[in-house]
């Protein structure tokens, strides 16, 4: 069955029939239930063996709290599934996961073929380059050049709502398949600890993009993006995120001494405050 399941209980456990039917209804995932139907049976014995059939809208509500389904397997965004998690992007899977801003699509940043998945799941061009993700900020360092920037400057900029570009240089440890003729990549270390975990986990920088169809609205919500399930091993659920759907907001990070908006984003008076802070001009005003 690939869309239900049956329970049976039998009339000499009541109670175990209404823990059933209160978890089904109120575990996390649940949308609705699309029907109930019990069965009366009177076979060899068996007085009022009920069956039950609960079949949801977005898949199969198991006792656990999670959704199987068709299209994939709905988990909350905890720790405990984050081992899950790791597991799957080493062997090439995309999985769905909250970040700080919005929901993204993650990979393993060093699999062609994962980071090829996540380009035909959005529909998106080859030519549009992926941002990777890290799980602390001294690890950028392993995959960008950082030592023309102030010290503290990224302590202070992350982890939180921004993207950094910066410029891979020789000693950067990314596949030159990834986003191939582009002297620079962008770089996030979300305030979310559940993405920060997987990355640390993995051993290597997530490639990470909105879990939405290419010039389509970025999701916030695990709903947003429905149509996609079927693509992703796993879906993480962390619930409506709060941030709205402006994204990161994108500085341009390269050039020495100086910094360049790119995207606006969710906190660009916080980010442009930061970056004065630290002595950078904006680019254009530098003389």
């Amino acid at each position: 069955m690939n869309s239900s399941r049956i329970v049976i209980i039998t009339q000499a456990f009541p109670p175990l029939f209404k823990s059933l039917f209160r978890s089904s209804s109120s575990s996390l995932g649940v949308q609705k239930i699309g029907f109930l139907k019990i069965l009366q049976q009177r076979k060899r014995g068996f007085r009022g063996v009920a069956i039950v059939r609960l079949m949801m809208d977005s898949g199969l509500e198991k006792c656990d709290g999670n959704v199987e389904s068709k299209m994939g397997l709905v988990r909350p965004a905890t720790e405990d599934y984050a081992q899950e998690a790791v597991e799957a992007i080493k062997a090439g899977k995309v999985i769905a996961v909250p970040t700080d801003t919005l929901y993204g699509f993650a990979c393993d940043a060093c699999s062609v073929e994962a980071v090829n998945r996540i380009y035909e799941i959005k529909g998106r061009k080859y030519t549009s380059p992926l941002a990777i993700c890290v799980g602390n900020v001294e690890d950028i360092k392993h995959f960008a050049v950082t030592d023309h920037l102030p010290p503290g400057l990224l302590d202070c900029l992350l982890p939180g709502p921004v993207t950094v570009i910066l410029r891979r240089g020789d000693s950067s440890i990314l596949e030159k398949s990834l986003n191939p003729g582009l002297e620079s990549i962008g770089v996030r270390v979300p305030d979310c600890n559940f993405i920060r975990v997987i990355c640390s986990g993995s051993q290597s920088a997530l490639a990470l993009t909105s879990a939405n169809l290419s010039r389509q609205p970025s999701s916030v919500d695990i709903r947003d993006f429905k149509n996609l399930w079927e693509h992703c091993a796993y879906i993480y659920d962390g619930g409506a995120l709060p941030s709205g759907r402006a994204g990161s907001t994108i500085v341009d990070l390269t050039k020495l001494g100086t910094y360049k908006i790119l995207r606006p984003g969710s906190a660009k008076e916080e980010t442009i405050a930061i970056l004065e802070r630290h002595s950078l001009l904006e680019d254009g005003s530098a003389t």
